[in-house]
């Protein structure tokens, strides 16, 4: 199975019909990863096809394989790419980055000027933001609109994010700002993610001990420094 074998578009109205299997997926792909998500119901997810604010994706046999959907923040200055998701059956033939690179298009031109953000533990994603253009950011650096926040508190690791008050979690940031077009650097940087997955998983390791156990307010800088070691 290969990347050919996909229909990646941008979401119409019709497709509507497949909210209510793309909530239930998001669902049970995070509870597979002990993680939490902002839960969103099949009403809003068939509304932001409607906008056209939706990427999805389908098998050349017409079942559906994978979504993804956009949201904005802080006035439009920020955008998300949210509840990124493929079906198993259907994974690991590179249609999550052909996904994300269609509504990373598709935001780029509804919303040029904005900032384009992420929040992920996951290896993989992290490598598709990198080939995208996002760097890892302290989270001072994303919206502080509080209904983004407020999308987290159905994470299990939302008493972290709480004790640390929002200054640092599980999750790495990672952010697209186009008014610096750091692309060869963030690039290098998805290179080095693929060449290096060991230095990676230690770095995982190293940041949850930081950010489990209280430290100095320092601690985020010091771990985007370590970050940056980690891959030289």
């Amino acid at each position: 199975m290969d990347i050919n074998e996909f229909i990646v578009q941008v979401a119409i109205a019709e497709h509507h019909v497949f909210a209510e299997q793309i909530v239930t997926e998001m669902a049970e792909s995070a509870k597979a990863r002990g993680t939490g998500i902002a839960k969103r119901s099949p009403e809003y997810v068939a509304n932001k096809m409607i906008e056209g604010k939706a990427v999805i994706a389908f098998h050349k046999d017409g079942t559906w394989a994978g979504f993804c959907y956009i949201e904005t923040w802080s006035h439009g200055q920020f955008v998300a790419n949210s509840g990124l998701i493929v079906a198993p059956e259907f994974r690991k033939a590179g249609l999550a980055h052909a996904i994300k690179e269609k509504v990373f298009d598709l935001s780029r031109t509804l919303y040029p000027k904005a900032k384009i953000f992420g929040l992920t533990t996951g290896l993989a994603v992290m490598k598709i933001n990198s080939d995208l253009g996002y760097e890892p950011v302290t989270y001072s650096e994303l919206t502080q609109d509080e209904e983004f926040w407020k999308g987290c508190q159905s994470c299990v690791n939302f008493e972290i994010l709480k004790m640390k008050e929002r200054k640092n979690c599980m999750c790495t940031a990672m952010l697209y700002d186009p008014a610096t077009q750091k692309h060869d650097a963030a690039k290098k940087f998805a290179e080095e993610l693929q060449r290096k997955p060991k230095l990676y998983e230690r770095f995982m390791r190293i940041k949850q001990q930081l950010v489990v156990k209280p430290k100095p307010k320092s601690g985020l800088k010091s771990l985007l420094f370590l970050f940056t070691l980690l891959f030289k």
